[in-house]
């Protein structure tokens, strides 16, 4: 197994490693720091946001620069404030054991005079975003003559926001015998054109192939009408009720006015785009990182450097005039080992572009119903349900509980119960009781994971007593109930998973033969348990017997909590959750613009 050590890092950086907790590298920091310690060379690396591109240039630029020195010896251009500030962070902690080490970050909405005294003071490494750059350099604050690494981090981004011209003259300052180190995550005609020009024979790294999509997210379609375009957001937004996400428009002015039509009907959503002030930006962000804001509505542009880990979906609002820019897009989930969904929200005309990305990322998108009124009631009520059994009690209310006891003891358990999720979803379920049908049929020969609208009005949905805990996605869990009933592809959609619980749909003529194939089947030496979900409650749960393990010999069904049953994918399911939110907050939050955590009105 490949290790830190064997790539020839020295011991003061493996002192960082250990104390940051990482314990093998990722496969382009496998692929590009033993090349660039052993060679002085440059290198064209294309490799998706969030495969570890910082430590891959950062130790080889911070073993080959002589601290000792107070000269500029390495320059890191990247496109945006935020991922500027990123890299800093990242190259200290990165360096901690390194005595003298000195990093400086250079960017827009801060103090040039402030930033001009850091660099006096002697930097070894300048992280920088372009224009702030450019503008120092003319004004005879940095002197860059005597680098000797220069690396431009998400080239291709750079690019899209129209740096080229700032980059090319930010490099006439630098000598021309320097390694250049490009990374990208994409490979269009403009990133290639500057490897051509400021580079002499680059070695290259690729991780998986060029402009391809990370094989940790999975994409998926919704057709919609145009005039439903925001209902169906609102459906998917709570149809995943730990979501956290952002949402992605082509225009400041439409980013602007889905963000405040979330806000006005109750979700913890903000707007990111260029007319933000720095102050208003980094509020925002803040708040984003810290999931006080759930939904974050952005454009492009203003998305580009947000690196935050734990994002479970991207939602599409429109898709981007660039196809290659989906690529960006989608590789905001899916991130440090974890797996995140990428949704598209399309209206009939735009159908076709979907097969064009298609063929660009190498992915298969799915095309899934937008769920309906009370499959989206459904999913909240048990969601709260879990929210709830995994509740710790606070003893603090203990004094009070003679009180509540005396005002509760004319209702029984079952009163109880049906009171207490009435306050909760009162308003719920009167918003959606006679909410319509906002699909349209696809006709476009795409293959439907739901099934399609014609199987929705003479099915049965299932309650499976299976999720994410158990390393289960959607298509994890459909395999499953397929490989158990032998139901045919078509035969199983409507699949939703949950954390502890998953629904599913087959037709009513298979009710009989899906009840008797879970009957005695196990799941990881737990008993399945599988039901009708609206007899949840009011029938025997149908259990244990037979292992599931032992019913099937081929491997596909691991009896191991790391891995996950569904080998034939090449996929390891089990190891990271999905959905990881905490929920909408629904308190006051005046000092974040564009955050009012209003109560639901349903």
């Amino acid at each position: 197994m490949t290790t830190f050590k064997t790539l020839g890092l020295e011991d003061v950086f493996l002192q960082a490693i250990q104390d940051m907790g990482f314990e093998t590298p990722s496969e382009v920091q496998e692929k590009t720091i033993p090349l660039l310690l052993q060679q002085e060379t440059d290198l064209v690396s294309l490799a998706q946001t969030g495969t570890g591109k910082t430590a891959a240039f950062g130790f080889p630029m911070l073993q080959k620069i002589r601290v000792e020195s107070r000269d500029t010896q390495g320059l890191i251009l990247s496109p945006t404030r935020e991922l500027c500030l990123q890299i800093t962070q990242e190259l200290k902690l990165y360096g901690a054991h390194l005595k003298g080490l000195n990093v400086v970050a250079i960017y827009g909405g801060a103090s040039i005079t402030d930033q001009a005294k850091k660099i006096k003071k002697g930097a070894q490494i300048i992280v920088a975003t372009p224009g702030r750059m450019k503008d120092m350099i003319g004004r005879g604050m940095i002197d860059i003559s005597k680098i000797e690494y220069c690396v431009l981090d998400e080239a291709d981004e750079m690019l899209n926001m129209g740096f080229y011209e700032d980059i090319t003259e930010i490099l006439s300052y630098s000598p021309e015998d320097k390694n250049t180190w490009l990374f990208s995550a994409t490979m269009p005609k403009e990133v290639a054109k500057i490897a051509q020009e400021f580079m002499h024979n680059p070695q290259e790294v690729t991780v998986g192939a060029k402009n391809v999509g990370a094989n940790s997210v999975t994409h998926e379609y919704y057709l919609v009408a145009a005039r439903d375009r925001y209902q169906a957001l609102k459906r998917l937004a709570d149809a995943h009720p730990d979501i956290f996400s952002v949402i992605f428009c082509r225009t400041k002015r439409d980013t602007q006015k889905v963000a405040e039509m979330l806000i006005e009907d109750g979700y913890n959503a903000a707007a990111l785009h260029g007319d933000l002030s720095q102050n208003q930006r980094d509020l925002v962000m803040k708040s984003f990182r810290t999931r006080q804001i759930q939904m974050l509505v952005a454009t492009d542009v203003a998305a580009r450097g947000i690196d935050v880990d734990d994002i479970t979906h991207v939602i599409n609002y429109q898709l981007p005039d660039e196809i290659e820019t989906y690529t960006h897009r989608s590789g905001r989930t899916g991130r440090a080992g974890k797996t995140g969904v990428s949704m598209v929200i399309v209206s009939k005309s735009e159908v076709r572009k979907i097969k064009s990305i298609e063929k660009i990322i190498q992915k298969s998108f799915v095309a899934k119903d937008i769920p309906s009124g009370m499959e989206i009631c459904e999913k909240q009520l048990f969601h709260l349900a879990s929210k709830v059994a995994e509740t710790e009690i606070n003893h603090e209310i203990d004094p009070y509980l003679p009180a509540i006891s005396q005002v509760l003891e004319q209702f029984d358990k079952d009163q109880l119960i049906k009171k207490f999720f009435s306050v909760e979803f009162s308003r719920f379920f009167n918003y959606y009781k006679k909410a319509k049908d906002l699909n349209i049929p696809d006709l476009s020969g795409s293959e439907s994971a739901t099934g399609g609208n014609k199987k929705s009005k003479y099915s049965i949905r299932f309650f499976i007593n299976l999720g994410r805990k158990d390393g289960l996605a959607w298509m994890d869990l459909k395999d499953l109930v397929r490989e158990v009933t032998g139901l045919g592809k078509e035969e199983v959609f409507h699949v939703d998973t949950m954390d502890s619980f998953s629904f599913f749909n087959t037709d009513q003529n298979q009710y009989d033969r899906v009840v008797k194939a879970f009957d005695g089947v196990f799941f990881h030496d737990r008993p399945i348990e599988i039901e009708r979900s609206d007899e949840r409650g009011r029938r025997g749960k149908f259990k244990s017997g037979k292992a599931f393990g032992k019913k099937f010999k081929k491997g596909k069904y691991k009896n191991d909590a790391d891995a996950s049953f569904s080998a034939k994918r090449g996929r390891k399911s089990g190891s990271t959750s999905t959905f990881k939110g905490k929920g909408r907050r629904r308190g006051e939050r005046p000092d974040v613009p564009g955050t009012r955590g209003k109560r639901r009105r349903r």
